[in-house]
């Protein structure tokens, strides 16, 4: 938590509701909410409630002490009367429903009790990005979403965690691929430009450690723990080590990788997109954090992330590898 002194007056814990908590990483959310001793809160949409392969995830919420709100973003009575209930809103919808949380910005202005709103981001920066005209409109939604919080006045803040460690990581930055290779390896552009990978339940301890931190109030939250930020070329030296093997390093051209793009029909080429963004762009590193943003490994020096080598350890132990 925010350390003594920096949480909100009188030091008590917000209710906290997390939207989008029965996806992957709103499950990590709500885990970390509870863990820190928040009063903790789920929206969940009411079809939700009757699927089979739901219900035991919202049994095991239940029984953890989460309080259960029938409601949707859709649905904006739900909405406010949800927003009654807490201090803290926490959104972790998919990219696909980015828009969506208008209609709750609408809310969260009329409720008029919301201390601090997280919007559903949790990836590079969108106002930092360099390939607005390639990305189909995925970073222009999150920055139209900013705009909206900012003209409202809402208190918030933006979670920057750039890839979590699930995404491209496994392959070794491998389009196809879902272990990393074992013979030859793609090496993007130069393959010094470094990307930054942090797994999804450190993402989550980190956005709970800001909530209540006066610090973070109205700021961006970058996350860049030195154990998480590399390069192409740092990745696959850190593998060879971990096989015992040299891979065949095949280099493509930032012409090359652009020329893939535009040849191969979206969403289909989403992959090499954020690799373009990430290894050839630089969009997660190229800038220095500054004093309208904040680094979330000096300000909760005490979350203990797991790492890349880490992370590429755990590949190590699947069966096909």
């Amino acid at each position: 938590m925010a350390m003594a002194g920096e949480e909100k007056t009188g030091g008590s814990r917000s209710n906290v509701l997390v939207i989008g908590a029965t996806g992957r990483f709103g499950q990590e959310l709500v885990k970390a909410s509870l863990a820190a001793g928040h009063p903790t809160y789920a929206l969940v949409r009411e079809p939700t409630f009757s699927r089979a392969d739901a219900s035991l995830l919202l049994r095991s919420f239940s029984s953890s002490g989460v309080t259960l709100l029938k409601g949707s973003l859709q649905d904006f009575p739900s909405l406010l009367e949800a927003l009654k209930q807490v201090d803290v809103v926490i959104c972790a919808v998919p990219s696909s429903q980015v828009l969506e949380q208008k209609l709750l910005i609408r809310a969260i202005k009329q409720a008029g009790c919301i201390e601090r709103f997280i919007p559903s981001e949790f990836g590079a920066d969108p106002d930092k990005v360099q390939t607005l005209e390639m990305d189909h409109d995925f970073y222009k939604k999150k920055a139209e979403i900013r705009r909206c919080i900012e003209k409202e006045g809402i208190p918030h803040t933006y979670i920057s965690c750039n890839f979590f460690q699930r995404y491209l990581l496994p392959s070794l930055i491998q389009p196809g691929l879902k272990t990393p290779p074992t013979d030859k390896v793609k090496i993007f552009g130069s393959g010094n430009v470094k990307a930054v990978f942090v797994k999804e339940s450190d993402v989550a301890a980190f956005t709970i450690c800001a909530i209540d931190d006066t610090r973070t109030l109205n700021k961006v939250l970058y996350l860049r723990p030195s154990g998480n930020v590399y390069s192409q070329n740092e990745l696959t030296e850190i593998w060879e080590v971990k096989i015992g093997k040299k891979l065949e390093k095949i280099h493509v051209t930032e012409e090359q990788l652009l020329k893939s793009i535009h040849e191969t029909p979206f969403p289909s080429n989403i992959d090499l997109f954020f690799i373009y963004s990430a290894f050839i762009k630089g969009d997660h590193t190229y800038f220095s954090i500054g004093s309208s943003s904040l680094d979330g490994s000096e300000l909760y020096p005490h979350v203990r992330c797991t790492t890349v080598s880490e992370c590429l350890d755990m590949l190590l132990e699947r069966p096909s590898i």
